[in-house]
């Protein structure tokens, strides 16, 4: 089983009291992958603060294409205006001239004398040329507002188009994340950058598949490798202390090489336990957690009476898909997790119950030493051991039982959570799908 982190400073320092606080560490605090999921847009931040939607790169090509058409139309319309009035001002009206003692009427006035009359004739061009720019002005406006509409959905409808590829991009990368690492895009269409982005990404996915088909092989393989001389070990070790004339210092030299080697047995276990649980399941089944949870419980109760921990169990239907045999190792490595990192007359408690929207989950809570809030993430790492732990002894496990824990849920396609609780020890929720 993995450790839990204990609270303490380094190795030879004496380990802190339930009730103290566990010290600041060193190097700052690495973001998690939920702090990471958060990193959304929010109304109200940066340059798109206005918007009351996520300003995505589809609303952002938009808003380009529709403000560089808009842009475009308003500079047309003011050199369309100058040109205009420049006509306006080069035109001219025939010159009339008044003989002697002739009179003109011009819009009910009379006009008898050649000043006025000019006067008159250059007011009436000013005024005609006036109105007929604003009657420009107005309707070119009005026909450049319905343009800009049409070239924003227009703009849209083009920019979904254009990144229409991405989003399949971004739907594989998903489906990858969720360890279907044999996914591919294969983007088909004109040879452009989008299709040299998923060629280049189809090939990195290809080198990762190899790659970890490679390592769960090679951990399979040294696995099944490893069992033959450690059973050889083990019986050799069992008839040397079964040996009456055997000297005391040789039974206790066996019984320490015994102890190591089943450490050893359970090392190769968990590793090919970890090897199988890292590849997706293809075959689901309908299981329920409680009846899983309760197999897990009849496991681990002479366990947990040995170490003087108290067992309970809230369990309620919790129906899921999965693999039985996995989802079992998971409630059991949680349980016997518990009951080893616990203190005398402590507890462990799991719970099963429905999940809104479908699938189960289960939870175990335990008591124990304080865990550091900032050590959480560490703890379903392999091999996650103290220092001052001693490694010969096999009663704890190796290191791995929370690692195999949370690569069977991903399997699954569930979620795994750590919370420490405040008076000490561990909460580990778990969802099933």
């Amino acid at each position: 089983m993995t450790t839990p982190p204990l609270p303490g400073g380094a190795p030879g320092t004496p380990a802190q009291g339930p009730d103290q606080v566990p010290p600041r560490p060193t190097h700052p605090p690495r973001r998690s992958d939920r702090d990471r999921a958060d990193d959304t847009y929010h109304p109200g931040d940066g340059l798109f603060a206005w918007l009351s939607l996520r300003p995505t790169i589809r609303i952002r090509l938009t808003l380009l294409y529709g403000g560089m058409f808009l842009m475009a139309g308003v500079v047309l319309l003011l050199l369309m205006y100058y040109f205009v009035r420049s006509a306006f001002d080069q035109a001219q009206l025939p010159h009339l001239t008044l003989g002697r003692g002739v009179a003109i009427t011009v819009n009910g006035e009379t006009i008898s004398d050649q000043k006025t009359l000019d006067q008159v004739m250059t007011a009436l061009q000013e005024g005609s040329s006036n109105q007929a720019l604003s009657t420009l002005l107005r309707r070119a406006l009005t026909a450049l507002v319905f343009l800009a509409v049409i070239a924003f959905a227009v703009g849209y409808a083009m920019a979904g188009r254009v990144l229409h590829p991405l989003g399949r991009i971004t739907r594989t990368a998903r489906e990858v994340a969720g360890s279907d690492l044999h996914r591919r895009i294969d983007l088909d269409g004109p040879d452009d950058e989008l299709k040299e982005l998923a060629d280049t990404f189809d090939e990195m996915l290809e080198r990762l598949d190899r790659a970890f088909d490679s390592q769960r092989r090679f951990v399979a393989n040294a696995s099944h490798e490893l069992r033959t001389p450690l059973a050889i070990n083990r019986t050799l070790l069992e008839v040397q202390l079964a040996d009456p004339e055997a000297s005391p210092d040789l039974q206790q030299l066996g019984k320490t090489l015994l102890a190591t080697n089943e450490r050893s047995e359970q090392l190769v276990e968990g590793l090919l336990l970890l090897a199988r649980s890292e590849n997706e399941l293809t075959d689901r089944r309908p299981v329920d957690l409680a009846e899983v949870a309760q197999r897990a419980m009849e496991q681990t109760r002479s366990e947990a009476a040995t170490r003087e921990v108290e067992l309970r169990a809230r369990l309620a239907p919790a129906p899921a898909q999965g693999n039985g045999v996995l989802l079992e190792r998971i409630a059991l490595n949680l349980l016997q997790n518990g009951a080893r990192y616990n203190s005398p007359g402590g507890w462990v408690e799991i719970t099963t119950a429905a999940v809104r929207g479908g699938g189960g989950e289960l939870v175990v809570s335990n008591t124990g030493p304080v865990v550091p809030g900032y050590e959480l993430e560490h703890i379903f790492e392999p091999f996650r051991r103290l220092k001052s732990t001693d490694r010969t002894r096999s009663d704890k496990g190796v290191g791995l039982g929370l690692s195999i824990v949370r690569s069977v849920v991903r399997a699954h396609g569930g979620t795994i959570e750590a919370t420490a609780r405040p008076g000490g020890g561990l909460r580990v929720q778990v969802r099933i799908p």
